[in-house]
C-alpha cells in the first residue's frame, strides 16, 4: 500500500469517526448540530491545510529521490 492510499484511508476514518460522534450526540439529545453548522468551515481550514502540508511533502520527497537518483 503506498503512502498515498494509507493517508487517505487514514483521512476517511477520521471523517467516519467525527460523522459518527456527531450523530451519536445528537441520539444522546446532546445538541450539537449549532455546532456544527458554526464552525463547519474549520473542516474546510483543516482540510486545506493537510492537503498543503502533504503536498509539499511528496513533493519534497520526490526533489530529493530524483537528486540522490542523479549521483
Amino acid at each position: 500500500m503506498t503512502r498515498q492510499a494509507r493517508r487517505d484511508t487514514l483521512v476517511w476514518g477520521f471523517i467516519l469517526i467525527a460523522i459518527g460522534i456527531v450523530f451519536l450526540l445528537d441520539t444522546l439529545d446532546i445538541e450539537v448540530w449549532d455546532s456544527v453548522a458554526r464552525f463547519w468551515p474549520l473542516i474546510l481550514i483543516f482540510w486545506g491545510g493537510w492537503k498543503l502540508y502533504f503536498g509539499i511533502k511528496d513533493k519534497n520527497e520526490a526533489a530529493k529521490a530524483v537528486k540522490h537518483d542523479g549521483n
